[in-house]
């Protein structure tokens, strides 16, 4: 059994989302997430792996190739392997448990709003032809 206290594990950067990898166990990890107001993950995919979002406070948008959804307390997302997502955290703190499952946990980057510093890698750049 693993059992977590997710205000107690919770972290929280101004400059960045912080995602803390709480454990993990059978081809699987599971995390706590944290996202000041106004935040973006990467616009990124895993090619290997399931992601879950479950929201336990605050909420934002998440967005997909084809489909933007408001994400408050209470909601689950789960974006299949090779499914493009970005999410926007609100005006408000954050509090996301994240599990993902597969093969491997490695991600491609199509782009990231939040950090005008960011450079494509190699992969990303032959990925998606950036």
């Amino acid at each position: 059994m693993h059992a977590f206290n997710l205000k107690v594990e919770q972290s929280f950067d101004l400059k960045h989302h912080v995602e803390k990898i709480l454990g993990v166990e059978a081809g699987g990890d599971f995390t706590v997430a944290c996202w000041e107001p106004g935040q973006f993950s990467p616009n990124h995919l895993h090619p290997n792996c399931v992601e879950i979002y479950f929201c336990h406070e605050g909420g934002g948008v998440m967005r997909t190739a084809d489909r933007t959804i408001d994400v408050v307390p209470g909601s689950f997302v789960v974006h299949p392997r090779g499914e493009l997502h970005e999410y926007e955290n609100g005006p408000k703190r954050s509090l996301l448990f994240r599990v993902r499952y597969g093969d491997d946990f490695s991600w491609l980057t199509k782009e990231f709003r939040g950090q005008p510093t960011w450079k494509p890698t190699e992969k990303d750049k032959a990925f998606f032809g950036l």
